[in-house]
């Protein structure tokens, strides 16, 4: 992916938090985050059972969003479907807060939780 503007992504919007929005709200929990490179959202991956980033996507149209995991620096077009490895810093923070846990959040993650992953 080239570092030069690119439609669908803007680097100075910071993410809306360090949890997924959604299932911060309903006190839900999420496997991995995802972060839309566009506006910030926050959302829980296509393994979480919510699927808030997917989701968002589709609401919305925004085309990219970046891992907000920490050390993964990947970004995920659904557009094309297609992955790319690295591409332009966005605003930091670039991912949730490393005791945060994975799942997470502690404390919402319930016991079974294999069970309810897609």
């Amino acid at each position: 992916m080239s570092t030069d503007a690119i439609e669908g992504i803007d680097p100075t919007v910071p993410p809306s938090g360090p949890g997924c929005v959604e299932c911060e709200t309903t006190q839900g929990w999420w496997v991995h985050l995802r972060r839309c490179a566009q506006c910030g959202h926050i959302g829980c991956c296509d393994t979480s059972p919510s699927q808030h980033a997917s989701k968002h996507a589709a609401a919305t149209g925004h085309p990219f969003i970046q891992s907000f995991e920490p050390g993964e620096d990947w970004f995920w077009n659904f557009g094309a479907n297609e992955m790319y490895s690295g591409g332009p810093d966005l605003a930091p923070p670039h991912s949730h807060p490393a005791d945060q846990g994975v799942p997470g959040p502690r404390g919402r993650v319930p016991s079974d939780w294999r069970q309810h992953i897609h």
